[in-house]
């Protein structure tokens, strides 16, 4: 289970930290990712951190703006966003894949999304 937390509206500029707290599998054992979906846009993915070496990627548009980590001893991933811009609104997912590398794992777990919105 996934539980993405941390959402909520902020002005352009400002941050925003989201959790993604999992239960119920080995943590370790899992590649996590963040996906987000804007109104009327599909889903792209965002960030992932490897479960292999912790290794982590980033889509090109929050490159340098966010940064994705994980704490094992809480079985939490966090996305810290900064200098968010209004085309960062979205809803965001957390996703587990057991898979060494995150960048093409198969994402078979889902949390239930937090709404972000970032006002101009």
């Amino acid at each position: 289970q996934l539980q993405a937390s941390g959402g909520g509206l902020v002005q352009a500029g400002g941050s925003l930290r989201l959790t993604c707290a999992a239960s119920g599998f080995s943590f370790d054992d899992y590649s996590i990712g963040w996906f987000r979906q804007a109104p009327g846009k599909e889903r792209e993915g965002i960030s992932c951190i490897s479960s292999k070496d912790g290794s982590t990627n980033y889509i090109d548009s929050v490159k340098g703006r966010f940064v994705i980590s994980r704490d094992s001893a809480k079985n939490t991933v966090y996305l810290q966003m900064n200098n968010l811009k209004p085309e960062d609104t979205a809803v965001y997912y957390c996703a587990a894949a057991k898979a060494l590398l995150c960048r093409v794992a198969p994402y078979a777990y889902w949390g239930q999304g937090t709404l972000v919105t970032v006002s101009s």
